[in-house]
């Protein structure tokens, strides 16, 4: 329960941190994908730990493993089963964790709902669960292109305090990763990796926001009422650890201007209907409009911090916790392809929904 996402496109990831490997199984894939084993370990290599100064220093290589699903690089139908092995796992680096409950982790809800919980690094709750993500987010993306043209490119606008100017209409993938902390603005991404990298002396953290734009959506992407396009991607977002928020085009900001600021207007572009702007974020009556899609995601400080913090024991007793251990002072850096990867995930399983609507 809880581990399988998507109606058409399917899939189910498995695995803890610190367990022997991570995956993730895709059913509903069709035959005849391309499967680019290269492609996805790009998509691997900027989610993993350990690229960068400002990430955790677990050093993992998150080598692909393409085990099922797959014959000459093309797709059969079958179920796909993609595995990464966990390599630098350190288990007992978590041993004085066994008996307390992390500030702001799963751990006490876990123990609460289950009875017994790995605390291996939070083990299921890990972000490392989103491995799987990413690898399936890489076909998703590849169906997506080929198929329909759509374009992803996710990068981070703010961190802490220090906020970005970014048109998010122009971004390129090459200048979201042209630094460590994946802002396009090189101006605000010198400043956000010196905070990330004071916060990391003092033992504390940052959270902040990353912002996706997807072009090239078609027209017509979404169900009615419940399965609304934003409603699914809300959903796939805040699946996600860390994250905490979501909002789509003019998001809360909208709420202070009037409907007649607000509203998109309408124009014809040649055969095509167009808006002259774009408060919606390409979502109109939960239903895709063909301008971009343009959401945010907020991420929360990561939890795990080198200061000392009350907290409760497994047996009811009032205690103070230093954690230790390795952990990213700013998940946003590593978000940025996870985000990617989760829209993917939405957008392409709904581009399969939408074709079985029509006939022809």
């Amino acid at each position: 329960m809880g581990n399988t996402f998507g109606k058409i496109f399917q899939i189910s990831t498995w695995g803890e941190s610190h367990g022997p490997a991570v995956g993730v199984t895709i059913d509903g894939c069709p035959a005849g994908v391309p499967i680019d084993e290269e492609a996805i370990q790009v998509e691997l290599d900027r989610r993993r730990p350990g690229q960068s100064d400002i990430t955790t220093p677990r050093s993992e290589d998150d080598r692909l493993e393409v085990l099922s699903g797959v014959f000459e690089g093309i797709s059969t139908g079958a179920p796909i089963l993609l595995m990464v092995r966990n390599k630098d796992a350190r288990p007992q680096a978590y041993d004085h964790l066994k008996d307390v409950y992390r500030p702001s982790h799963a751990d006490y809800t876990y123990q609460a709902k289950y009875g017994h919980r790995d605390h291996r690094g939070g083990g299921r709750s890990s972000a490392r669960e989103t491995i799987g993500r990413v690898a399936a987010g890489a076909i998703a993306r590849r169906i997506l292109a080929d198929s329909a043209g759509v374009e992803l490119v996710a990068y981070v606008r703010r961190i802490h305090d220090i906020e970005a100017e970014i048109d998010g209409a122009a971004v390129t993938r090459a200048a979201v990763e042209s630094n460590a902390v994946r802002c396009p603005d090189s101006a605000a991404a010198e400043k956000m990796i010196e905070r990330i990298k004071q916060l990391r002396k003092e033992g504390d953290s940052a959270g902040g926001l990353v912002e996706l734009v997807a072009r090239g959506l078609p027209v017509g992407l979404g169900e009615p009422v419940f399965d609304r396009l934003e409603a699914d991607l809300a959903k796939g977002m805040l699946s996600l650890p860390a994250t905490k928020g979501f909002e789509i085009g003019s998001g809360f900001d909208g709420t202070l201007l009037t409907g007649s600021a607000h509203n998109d207007a309408f124009y014809k572009d040649g055969d095509e209907v167009r808006t002259r702007s774009n408060n919606s974020g390409g979502v109109q009556g939960g239903i895709s409009n063909g301008e971009d899609l343009v959401c945010r995601i907020a991420f929360k400080p990561t939890a795990t911090i080198n200061k000392e913090q009350e907290t409760v024991s497994t047996s009811g007793e009032e205690t103070v916790l230093k954690a230790r251990g390795r952990h990213d002072p700013c998940v946003l850096p590593r978000a940025v392809p996870i985000v990617e990867a989760m829209a993917a995930l939405v957008l392409v399983d709904h581009w399969f929904l939408d074709r079985s609507r029509k006939l022809s």
